[in-house]
């Protein structure tokens, strides 16, 4: 099988909401990861949401979705901009790793997923923790430094060095070239 990419979109939907410039720069990583996501799907790369759970063990993605649309403000921005289409894929998380206590893996098989376009929030936390979990089961990744963030560009930015350090993860922003990672 021919290695393939997979977007994985993480933690936007959140009813909480996100706290004043973190969630101006996450309202600019949904813009980015939405155009991203479109340009990727003319590719043929298949999108995956992973987004915590908060804690309700009954909770379902798409019911999620809908109360994030119905929440003013900011987190109905990013959910209309990140709504997931036709075929689009979800796993809710308990923890920060997508990877963690979730069929992620399987899935990920299941495609034939072998390099992994990471996009979310919080880059210092839930990226980080699923990178690290990815780069273990040796998956190659792309984590473009537009499409995530975290509570500060500080943290950002240190997430992404260290991301790009240790993982070997390209961090180039979404607007340049396509890596080699979801070129065909």
């Amino acid at each position: 099988m021919k290695p393939r990419a997979v977007l994985v979109i993480i933690d936007f939907f959140n009813p909480r909401g996100f706290e004043g410039a973190f969630s101006r720069a996450t309202v600019r990583a949904a813009e980015r990861v939405s155009r991203l996501k479109a340009r990727l799907r003319k590719l043929g790369v298949p999108a995956v949401y992973a987004n915590d759970n908060f804690g309700r063990w009954e909770s379902e993605f798409a019911a999620l979705v809908r109360q994030c649309q119905d929440t003013p403000g900011d987190v109905s921005t990013i959910a209309q901009l990140l709504a997931p289409q036709t075929g689009d894929r979800s796993v809710l998380k308990p923890r920060h790793s997508a990877f963690y206590q979730t069929p992620l893996m399987f899935l990920l098989q299941t495609l034939g997923a072998t390099k992994l376009v990471l996009t979310g929030v919080s880059a210092d936390s839930c990226i980080m923790f699923t990178a690290h979990d990815a780069y273990l089961r040796h998956l190659e990744l792309w984590i473009p430094s537009d499409c995530v963030a975290a509570a500060t560009p500080k943290y950002t930015r240190d997430a992404l060095t260290h991301m790009h350090r240790v993982l070997k993860a390209s961090t180039v922003p979404s607007t340049s070239s396509l890596p080699s990672l979801v070129r065909k």
